[in-house]
């Protein structure tokens, strides 16, 4: 789906399981360990959906939502404890969590928790759409001019990037590091592969939007240097 998801957990098992899953599924998965990195995390980079264990070393759970809703009132938070209380899933709640899941749990519930508080983000769908490319994060379907796009998960996740910055020049550095979540070392090839078999499936539907700036990066849209078209 290429959805950025922050999962607060200091357990590493139960870490590394729902990072690894998460990501398996398309998703730009970020990890933080403790109160402290997570509340950087927070404030420096925009999510569509935060996983928050309450327990965690240094920041509570409780006290990083608290903190959150004072500046972020819109980005999903999914509590996910072992502290299953009644009392307990209220205080989350009123803390301004969007739902509350117990451990242990099924990943596929997991999983269908986050797609749904993704879609309750932006209505009843996330529909990014420009130069006649329409991506739906809710249903996973890409098209363009109404052709349908048989995309994997990463060829989707880069798509969505590329329609979150229609007309700027994105350096490989920030695709890569975007859509991969991991440090670009300059020497793989892995980007430009997968540039090479998306751009080849949208231009069997019509004209390259895909462009190589020699140096520079990537541009979605119109070809540099192509006049904008005059208002009527």
């Amino acid at each position: 789906m290429g959805l950025r998801v922050l999962v607060i957990e200091d357990e590493e098992s139960i870490a590394d399981f729902v990072v690894r899953g998460l990501r398996e599924e398309g998703f730009v998965v970020t990890h933080a360990a403790d109160g402290e990195s997570a509340w950087h995390e927070l404030q420096t980079a925009s999510w569509d959906v935060v996983l928050l264990d309450w327990w965690l070393p240094g920041l509570d759970g409780l006290t990083l939502l608290r903190r959150f809703r004072q500046r972020e009132r819109a980005t999903p938070v999914l509590f996910l404890t072992a502290r299953d209380a009644v009392s307990d899933r209220v205080r989350g709640l009123d803390a301004g969590a969007d739902d509350y899941l117990c451990k242990p749990f099924a990943f596929d519930e997991l999983l269908a928790r986050v797609r749904a508080l993704a879609r309750r983000r932006d209505g009843v769908g996330t529909v990014l759409q420009s130069h006649g490319v329409r991506l739906d994060l809710a249903t996973q379907r890409a098209e363009r001019t109404g052709r349908p796009l048989d995309l994997t998960a990463k060829e989707q996740a880069l798509l969505l990037f590329l329609l979150r910055h229609p007309g700027e020049v994105l350096s490989r550095t920030r695709i890569y590091e975007h859509v991969w979540d991991e440090r670009y070392d300059g020497l793989s090839n892995t980007l430009e592969v997968h540039v090479m078999d998306l751009r080849r499936k949208l231009e069997a539907h019509g004209p390259r939007l895909i462009h190589t700036l020699r140096g520079r990066g990537y541009l979605f849209g119109d070809a540099p240097g192509t006049p904008a078209e005059a208002p009527p």
